[in-house]
């Protein structure tokens, strides 16, 4: 009787495990970037089993020199006694956006807006192919948090506060990104970050989640139950605690509720440095297979471990259980038979049909607040209309943290538009740059205001982070923006670009017409199409609406579960023309 393809995979997998020595497998656990001072040597005599490109060098100036380097180093993997293939991990999180030229989507916020799933799946489908384009088989996305506080600087990598949209959203971006696995245009996906990431006390990265077991299991867990079933093949522990323990090291939680409760059979990776971090051996016994051993925690983590099992601290089952996870996504990925990316995909990174579902998505990402007289859409004929805000002339600003660098860029990149070119080529009268509001055209029939946040990931995003100067309003100097024209009364359309809801109460009364714009990618054009009346707006909320900076004096933000702080506008809202 013919076994199927899961049964000669796991038998491949034990036969292979069979063969290993303990620094293998303790090797195939470690995780290294490429651009370390002894990276090439470590793949050989330390085992590696993946790598991953971080904020850093770049493996070389052109898609083709990226390949070039992965390959060098997967046959340095393929030379050692087993020949076990590398894994080449990259946080692709709106598209590749760590090379410049590929196809950057609108982040996760935009797409919540969207509520469109079979465009989610299409952008996953992209971001696979861009990825594989530059050498990539493992990207770090997608980020299925639920966030309960807009100051956590990571709102914009979730898709939104609603647990059930995110359920549908996360359904479609695992099936779009992984596919058929062992097909060269798909990658393995990774749900991340398990578990309460967005629903820290006050929004602080890492903070401590003091939600109970039931409102968890109610409100946070549902989406990777989806992300499971979906067959994800790795899920990325947070840096978050519950109950005082840090995640990377809750058994409960990783083992006895995530791969035990939820039968998941694929990775778990750590995130940054967790090694050093979180409790060294307690990591691994938790549950966690793959270890980022960067920053000099390589050596550290092997002699630990190596030194865990001789003492029996970690058991040899834990050590199988973990290489036989991260051997059975290999062999899913077909990597043992196709370890090296496919050439011909290079064409395909940046390219006019992924940019067209790109600007589609920034089309329906889109949220009209408010449109007094119906003001919207512009007429291509406005004689003339002046254009505000230097986010209107940046495609860096525009898209927000995690683009091009893992801060983000306030230059333009290349293959991007910005939504003054958008303007400039729609509009038929006159348009004119102003960008810091001090250039007076107080004759124009129109002003076009685009402010918003400049770009931040991670903790850099939290508002009150030691780190940034970051408010839930709008700085003084984009205040005065539109102040400067309002006052002298010219109608104001403002486009807010930023990665979460802002308190901007007052601009929205004073404004005749607010969108909210969200982090739109390199597409920026998009945003100009639906100002002309090129493409009605679609979008809704995916997050209530903060009304004041007082919404957020307790642990969360207004939510559309939470009945006792009331939002500005709730969950859903988004007017057409």
């Amino acid at each position: 009787m013919k076994k199927s393809k899961e049964a000669q995979i796991e038998q491949k997998v034990d036969s292979l495990l069979k063969l290993m020595t303990l620094e293998e497998k303790i090797g195939q656990m470690s995780q290294i970037r490429h651009f370390e001072e002894a990276a090439d040597e470590h793949i050989t005599s330390k085992f590696i089993g993946s790598v991953i490109h971080t904020q850093g060098p770049n493996p070389g100036k052109t898609a083709l020199d990226w390949q070039k380097r992965f390959v060098e180093l997967q046959k340095k993997a393929l030379s050692t006694r087993l020949g076990i293939p590398l894994l080449f991990a990259v946080d692709a999180v709106h598209g590749q956006n760590t090379f410049e030229g590929a196809t950057i989507f609108p982040h996760n916020i935009g797409l919540g807006a969207t509520g469109n799933e079979k465009l989610v799946e299409e952008i996953a489908k992209i971001t696979a192919i861009e990825s594989q384009a530059t050498g990539f088989n493992w990207v770090f996305s997608p980020c299925i948090a639920i966030p309960f506080n807009e100051k956590w600087g990571r709102v914009y990598e979730a898709f939104s506060e609603s647990t059930e949209l995110t359920e549908k959203l996360t359904k479609a971006a695992v099936k779009g990104l992984q596919g058929n696995l062992a097909d060269a245009t798909t990658v393995m996906a990774t749900a991340k970050h398990f578990i309460g990431d967005g629903a820290t006390d006050f929004g602080v990265e890492g903070g401590e989640t003091s939600l109970s077991s039931v409102e968890i299991k109610e409100r946070l867990l549902a989406p990777y139950k989806v992300a499971v079933k979906e067959n994800v093949g790795a899920v990325m522990a947070s840096f978050n605690t519950i109950s005082g323990i840090s995640m990377h090291a809750h058994k409960a939680l990783i083992t006895d509720t995530l791969k035990v409760g939820m039968n998941f059979d694929g990775i778990v990776v750590s995130d940054w440095k967790a090694y050093s971090r979180f409790g060294e051996n307690d990591i691994v016994n938790a549950g966690i297979d793959v270890i980022m051993a960067v920053d000099g925690d390589l050596e550290l983590f092997q002699n630990g471990l190596k030194e865990g099992v001789k003492n029996n601290s970690v058991s040899m089952f834990r050590i199988d259980d973990a290489v036989r996870r991260i051997l059975r996504q290999k062999f899913k990925l077909g990597l043992f038979e196709n370890p090296f990316p496919d050439t011909t995909l290079v064409a395909k990174i940046g390219s006019k049909e992924h940019r067209k579902v790109a600007k589609q998505a920034v089309r329906e990402s889109l949220v009209l607040l408010k449109n007094k007289n119906a003001i919207l859409p512009l007429s291509k004929e406005t004689k003339k209309i002046v254009v505000v805000g230097e986010h209107a002339n940046s495609s860096g600003l525009q898209s927000g943290g995690w683009t091009v660098n893992w801060q983000g860029t306030q230059k333009n990149y290349k293959g991007a538009t910005t939504i003054l070119n958008g303007i400039k080529k729609l509009a038929k009268g006159t348009v004119v740059y102003d960008k810091d509001a001090t250039q007076n055209h107080f004759d124009a029939d129109v002003a076009i205001i685009v402010v918003g946040e400049n770009p931040y990931a991670e903790f850099f995003g939290d508002i009150g982070h030691e780190s940034n100067t970051l408010q839930l309003t709008l700085t003084e100097a984009h205040q005065k923006y539109l102040k400067t024209y309002q006052e002298k009364g010219i109608k104001t359309i403002v486009v807010l670009v930023s990665g979460r809801p802002l308190v901007v109460t007052k601009q929205i009364q004073n404004s005749d017409a607010f969108i909210a714009a969200w982090l739109v990618g390199s597409e920026g054009k998009g945003v100009a199409e639906v100002l002309f009346g090129e493409y009605n707006f679609s979008g809704k909320l995916p997050h209530s609406w903060p009304k004041s900076v007082e919404d957020f004096k307790g642990k969360y933000g207004p939510n559309f579960w939470d009945d006792s702080i009331k939002p500005l506008y709730p969950i859903g809202y988004g007017l057409k023309y």
